[in-house]
């Protein structure tokens, strides 16, 4: 009787799981079937290399993957999704770590951790945006760090005058008025005493006047995105909102989404960081302060927005006044904070505009 010795792999109906520790130049991959750990690899930051050993080593396998969520950002996501691969994209800070793994961490250990933890099922994927959604995300936070930018240059500029023993003239002690057409003019009459010292100083002037120049661009263009066909519905809606500008509203919806992918406005909360970090046992229960978890950009504008808010709405104003009476006035605003978000939620939610109460 001859026997034939079959060389061909078939994992069919089998489930092969990936941990991918992504960085620049290589990726660190480990593979684990449904019982055994299989290989672990250093590979070129390509999914199309990943593919092909997978289709390689385990063909005809269902393939499940997870990175982290970092300065890579999606586009791996996106090209593992088209080549058939089930992959996700996490927190790090939701991957399950033992004790042993933070003692000694490494490349290796990051992505066998990976793995295990998508075999297991105790890995959720955050949400990943459509790719418009992150460039139209992109162009809005350019604002804030050009203002930034900007607060940098002015105190440089600052600085420099104080170095120098240079004081401001009595129309520009106040606050308020500094950095106008007529300061930046009188920047660039001020005498040093050698042309090094003046060009430094122009130099100085020509940085900030090139961000200021930027910042009005970046204005127009995030004016131009709010009208568009896409926003401009959802931006009629969310400005109709006490305290939200074009600027505020429009960096949210970038930010947030599809509203319908939160259940409730405390889910939105929770994703913003305006819930208090929980510390109970037993009997007791006590609500610490916020929640260290948040997306930091959109917490300070719905603060920022509570303040407006409280200037121009009655309703807000007496819950304001109210919680004053029981707490500093600064944890109070965010009382009003997430009052907010609540309106924005029912707007956005239900596609009503926000009718402001009156005083009877």
């Amino acid at each position: 009787m001859n026997t034939i010795q079959i060389n061909k792999l078939d994992f069919n109906g089998q489930n092969i799981f990936v941990g991918i520790d992504v960085h620049l130049k290589s990726w660190s991959v480990a593979v684990l079937s449904e019982s055994c750990f299989l290989k672990k690899i250093s590979q070129d930051p390509s999914p199309k290399a990943l593919y092909k050993f997978l289709t390689t080593n385990y063909p005809g396998a269902c393939y499940h993957s997870v990175y982290e969520a970092g300065f890579s950002g999606f586009w791996a996501h996106e090209q593992l999704v088209q080549l058939g691969i089930n992959n996700i994209v996490v927190n790090a800070a939701d991957v399950p770590t033992m004790m042993k793994e933070k003692l000694r961490k490494t490349d290796a250990v990051d992505c066998a951790k990976l793995a295990r933890g998508l075999r297991s099922g105790d890995l959720i994927g955050i949400y990943v945006p459509q790719r418009e959604a992150l460039e139209i995300r992109s162009l809005i936070r350019l604002r804030g760090q050009i203002i930034k930018d900007m607060t940098r240059d002015k105190n440089r500029i600052k600085a420099f005058l104080y170095f120098y023993g240079i004081t401001f003239p009595e129309q520009f002690d106040r606050p308020g008025t500094h950095w106008s057409k007529r300061f930046m003019q009188w920047l660039k009459e001020i005498e040093l005493s050698t042309v090094y010292g003046r060009k430094a100083l122009d130099l100085h002037i020509r940085k900030a006047e090139s961000q200021r120049d930027l910042l009005l661009q970046e204005t127009r263009f995030i004016k131009e995105l709010s009208r568009c066909e896409q926003l401009k519905d959802d931006m009629r809606l969310i400005t109709s909102v006490p305290g939200i500008g074009i600027s505020i509203g429009i960096s949210f919806l970038a930010e947030i989404g599809d509203i319908s992918r939160y259940k409730n406005a405390y889910k939105l909360a929770s994703y913003i960081g305006l819930i208090p970090m929980c510390h109970s046992s037993g009997e007791k229960e006590n609500d610490g302060e916020l929640t260290i978890r948040k997306h930091a950009a959109l917490r300070w504008q719905i603060i920022e927005a509570a303040w407006k808010a409280i200037g121009s709405d009655p309703a807000m104003n007496v819950a304001y006044e109210g919680y004053k009476k029981r707490m500093v006035g600064n944890k109070a605003i965010v009382k009003i904070a997430r009052k907010l978000v609540n309106r924005i939620f029912f707007v956005l939610k239900y596609k009503q505009e926000y009718v402001t109460c009156v005083a009877q």
